[in-house]
């Protein structure tokens, strides 16, 4: 399990040779799918919570964001920190992120960690007492909706995070959404839903246009049954 800190600091760190990296599919857009941001938000105004507590969005703030169940899906509505975490690329580094980390939960078809600038990843918070993401239904290269504003992106479940926090996503998914991807300076306090479709997986998990296509099937049938 990967841990960072969701806190502002200077970067530091000796200079990195380049990681080998296998072709990713970057986003097309934001606005990915038939279904519009309203139509999915209005799927999630009240929550079912799963989750046996609460999660807390940084360090520094009270437990407040619950892990939420509907029909083939669970959801949190939290802010987006920035992971750089994964390969060594020109914008994730030791030198851009004070806590970057060469590796992730989950790997690409050829083994090597995901690419945090390249691919919409989302994290998910390692099993423990609040809730296990696997029991659930979510697994690595799961499809994940991600609402921010009137911008929906399709990302993959790519990275764990400490068990007690919540509300991550790569650098990738933060450009796509029109935020400041900065991993020191960037994402958003709040505002951000995600909905995660149980017992997806884009294969390879590293091509944005499997999760794009598959994520589109599965939110007709989110809207469908909810």
């Amino acid at each position: 399990m990967l841990t960072r800190r969701l806190a502002l600091a200077a970067a530091s760190g000796a200079a990195l040779v380049a990681a080998a990296a296998f072709p990713v599919t970057a986003p097309a857009s934001a606005a990915e799918g038939p279904a519009g941001a309203a139509e999915l938000l209005a799927k999630v105004r009240t929550c079912s919570q799963i989750s046996d507590g609460k999660y807390t969005t940084d360090t520094s703030a009270s437990a407040a964001v619950p892990v939420c169940g509907l029909v083939g899906a669970v959801f949190w509505k939290a802010g987006l920190g920035i992971d750089c975490d994964g390969q060594i690329t020109p914008a994730c580094n030791e030198n851009t992120d004070p806590w970057f980390q060469p590796d992730t939960g989950f790997h690409q078809s050829n083994g090597l960690p995901l690419s945090a600038e390249k691919l919409p990843y989302v994290v998910v918070p390692g099993p423990g007492p609040i809730w296990n993401y696997a029991s659930a239904g979510i697994k690595g290269g799961g499809v994940v909706a991600v609402i921010y504003g009137n911008k929906v992106e399709y990302a993959v479940v790519g990275d764990t995070g400490p068990s007690g926090t919540i509300g991550e996503a790569s650098y990738a998914t933060a450009k796509a959404l029109g935020m400041d991807p900065d991993p020191k300076t960037g994402g958003a306090a709040s505002g951000v839903t995600y909905i995660l479709f149980k017992n997806s997986q884009a294969k390879p998990i590293e091509s944005h246009s499997a999760a794009r296509t598959l994520g589109h099937d599965l939110t007709q049938r989110f809207l469908a049954n909810n």
